[in-house]
């Protein structure tokens, strides 16, 4: 099952604390994450940033422009924990 965003929170300059439905909270700081390139340039403003929600359906947060970022990625930052992906294996029958 993938994590999800449930709550985010401003907490300084480029940085979030995030509340998942698994439990997990914690800070991460954006501008670690992205470039500010692209979809994520406007977000250098910090106007536009403060503007973050979380997007119940898509289980992440965004921006106004649509910027997102991936919610596995986020839980790692948060937890510290690598990214895994479950593959169930082939069962031989």
């Amino acid at each position: 099952m993938l994590p999800n965003v449930v709550s985010v929170a401003q907490t300084g300059p480029y940085r979030l604390r995030l509340r998942f439905d698994d439990g997990a909270e914690g800070e991460v700081d954006v501008k670690d994450a992205v470039s500010f390139v692209g979809v994520f340039e406007p977000l250098r403003d910090p106007a536009f940033f403060s503007q973050v929600r979380v997007d119940a359906e898509a289980g992440t947060i965004v921006w106004p422009n649509g910027a997102d970022l991936d919610p596995l990625v986020l839980h790692s930052r948060v937890t510290g924990q690598p990214i895994s992906f479950d593959v169930p294996s082939a069962q031989a029958g």
